[in-house]
């Protein structure tokens, strides 16, 4: 499935819809460059969970929490992890918890993450700087039900 953005807002607005069909125990890979839109998209998620604290990229901290919504949400930013991998860091522990887990450069971790998951690349416009194509991708059959769900929202 894919989508284009004008701006943020559009970003945040597709992000909330797809917050609308996430279940518990959800993985969303969110690939994109430096820029491209990765925690916005995030803060979309946390708003439509219902999420009140200001989301932030947790660069420093690699995992941050949010506990105040409709379901738990980690977002993990795995930049720093490029060359490393995640060894002994614990990411099960968060895929398997009743949360949405969402992982910002996922590439650098990817051996240690389930097969299923839903991965959205951010990909921007070279024309317009706001512009964004947002691409969903399903792996597995329940991110395959939640993509035909979240299709269904958009139209």
């Amino acid at each position: 499935m894919e989508l284009s953005v004008r701006n943020a807002e559009e970003t945040i607005k597709y992000a909330q819809l797809l917050s609308r069909v996430l279940m518990p125990g959800d993985i969303i890979l969110l690939n994109g460059d430096l820029g491209a839109g990765k925690t916005t998209f995030t803060k979309g998620l946390a708003v439509g969970l219902g999420i009140t604290k200001n989301v932030k990229s947790p660069t420093f901290n690699l995992v941050k929490e949010y506990h105040d919504g409709r379901l738990p949400l980690f977002h993990m930013d795995l930049y720093r992890l490029e060359g490393i991998g995640a060894g002994d860091l614990g990411l099960e522990e968060y895929f398997n918890q009743a949360g949405v887990s969402v992982l910002e450069w996922s590439k650098f971790v990817i051996e240690d993450i389930p097969t299923d998951h839903l991965v959205i690349n951010l990909v921007k416009n070279d024309e317009h700087e706001d512009w964004r194509k947002i691409e969903l991708m399903a792996c597995g059959q329940h991110y395959e039900r939640l993509l035909s769900k979240f299709a269904e929202l958009v139209n």
